[in-house]
């Protein structure tokens, strides 16, 4: 029956299915972990302020392992494994399970783990960013990463109107391109696609790549258009990858 109402997130199921239900009014997700396109009767009522987009590097004792040929990296996902290795060929990968605090745990657990790559924004709102991190502004981060999502009931019009009133307008164009370039490439929250999208001066940047499991390969793109004329950007760019 889940199905049938559109319920297809992993991260999101238990929420989706309360709101539905009528049990809570509305639901608070990471906007990287809801589905493309939401539950039937289920709408997007406020994207809040983006946090850090980056992903973050912790590790153990030192960064003297990004110069050796051997070392190994806790990761969250296939994105972040696959640009890792993209740029460190050579090293090797470990998925980490659970919620922040497991994961932090099985960092410090693993002793053949040099570091790990977690999310900024999840790392600062529960203020457990160590000093031993540094952001990775060279990775392109997850669509709609650092942002939360509020959901409703189309039909629970005080609700979507209240919720409206929180909504960042900025923050909501940038990760609606980046969800729509996601989805047009058919990608979920764990595909090896990163997107980001930032507005400076009136003028929309997009960066977009997709990368083989194991990041040999890479397919990048790059578009900037004015503020206003903006709506194409996923479009064309989802397009481009799909050419090559």
């Amino acid at each position: 029956p889940i199905y049938e109402l559109g319920i297809t997130g992993v991260f999101t199921r238990t929420l989706d299915v309360a709101l539905i239900n009528e049990e809570v009014d509305i639901a608070v997700h990471s906007l990287k972990d809801v589905p493309t396109k939401l539950p039937h009767g289920v709408v997007q009522a406020a994207v809040l302020k983006r946090g850090n987009i980056r992903d973050t590097l912790v590790f153990k004792n030192n960064e003297e392992f990004l110069s050796q040929k051997n070392a190994t990296i806790l990761i969250e996902n296939s994105r972040q494994k696959a640009q890792w290795l993209n740029r460190y060929p050579t090293h090797n990968t470990i998925q980490s399970f659970g919620n922040i605090f497991e994961r932090l745990e099985q960092l410090n657990k693993h002793d053949s783990v040099n570091a790990g790559i977690f999310s900024a924004s999840e790392l600062g709102r529960l203020n457990l960013k160590p000093q031993n991190a540094i952001n990775l502004d060279w990775m392109i981060p997850a669509p709609a990463q650092g942002a939360v999502m509020i959901t409703a009931l189309k039909e629970n019009e005080f609700a979507v109107n209240a919720c409206a009133e929180l909504n960042h307008e900025e923050t909501e164009i940038c990760t609606s391109i980046e969800r729509e370039f996601l989805n047009r490439l058919e990608g979920g929250c764990t595909a090896p696609i990163g997107a980001i999208a930032q507005i400076k001066n009136e003028e929309v940047t997009f960066k977009g790549v997709l990368l083989s499991i194991d990041g040999p390969k890479r397919i990048d793109v790059t578009r900037v258009k004015k503020l206003g004329e903006h709506h194409d950007m996923a479009a064309f760019c989802a397009n481009f990858v799909i050419e090559r």
